[in-house]
Parts: structure tokens; sequence; C-alpha cells
């Protein structure tokens, strides 16, 4: 099944045009190869109200995934995990807790991430990494469940979780 997605790039830089979005970029080109319909990329600035608000905008625009690039860190401007706290209806720890698993895997800096995911109305929202080869390090060993989550989130009947034995 093909999903929607949108990719939201948080970064002050980029968004002054003082550097090149290579996150976003690098996400679309991923997901694309993977069956995504992706929706038009959006980029702010690392201002909470901003984020919040394209963050909704997504979900009002019915993706399916929404993935945001930047603001995960410890800089005092990286606010991404905030405004993703603040707009979504449901917490999914269980998927920055195996980004930053696999991610440790890496580097031991990968335990610095500070994202977040969570569910609003019928789109999950996923915090990544600003550069591109972290955002895909940390995408990467995710998306098989998330293909799942995105089916039972997009579902009509019950979720089911569980794994099929075997005939």
């Amino acid at each position: 099944m093909s999903y929607t997605a949108i990719i939201i790039t948080v970064s002050d830089r980029c968004f002054r045009g003082e550097r090149e979005d290579l996150s976003g970029p690098a996400l679309a080109e991923y997901l694309n190869a993977r069956g995504f319909t992706l929706l038009s990329p959006v980029l702010v600035p690392d201002e909470q109200p901003q984020i919040e608000a394209a963050l909704l905008a997504a979900c009002e625009a019915d993706a399916a995934l929404v993935l945001t690039t930047g603001g995960t860190g410890f800089a005092p401007r990286d606010l991404t995990p905030e405004a993703t706290m603040a707009v979504i209806e449901k917490q999914v720890p269980g998927i920055p807790e195996a980004m930053r698993a696999a991610s440790m895997q890496i580097t031991p800096r990968g335990m610095l991430s500070r994202s977040a995911a969570g569910i609003r109305g019928r789109s999950l929202i996923v915090n990544l990494p600003g550069s591109p080869k972290a955002a895909l390090e940390n995408l990467e060993p995710v998306l098989p469940a998330l293909l799942h989550g995105l089916e039972m989130l997009r579902s009509d009947g019950p979720g089911d979780c569980a794994s099929k034995p075997a005939d």
C-alpha cells in the first residue's frame, strides 16, 4: 500500500537561505524509492509556533507520515520535540527509542537525540536528526515497523500488532 508523506525541515540557516537543505531531499529520495507519495516539502525556522503550525498543516492535509528533520539536539533553539509533543494526541515512544538504539550502534552520540514521535488524527509524526546521514540512519531501521503502524492507523478495523503464526 502506498502512503502519503511530508517532510518538514527545521533549520534557521536553511530558512534564511544561508545553507542548502540536504536532509529533506535525502529523505524524499529514500521515501520515494519505497513507494511513498510525497506532498510538498516544508521549510521552517527553529521557532516552536512555526514548527507546530507546519505539523498541524501536514496532519490537516492528511499526510500519513510526517517526518521532521532538524531541531532534535541540545542547542537552545532545538525545539522540534517540544513542538511535536504539543500537537500530538498519542505518544509513540518506541519509535525514538528504537532509533536511538540503532544510532548508538554507529556512534555513542546517538544517545543525545531528543527525537519524539506520536499520532495526531490519522498521521504519524516522527522527528529525525538534521544531518542527511543521521536522518537516514535513524529512519531506515524503523521503517518496516512504521509501515505496519501506518497500516493500523489508516485501517478502519481493529489493529493487530501480533505476528501471525506460520501455517
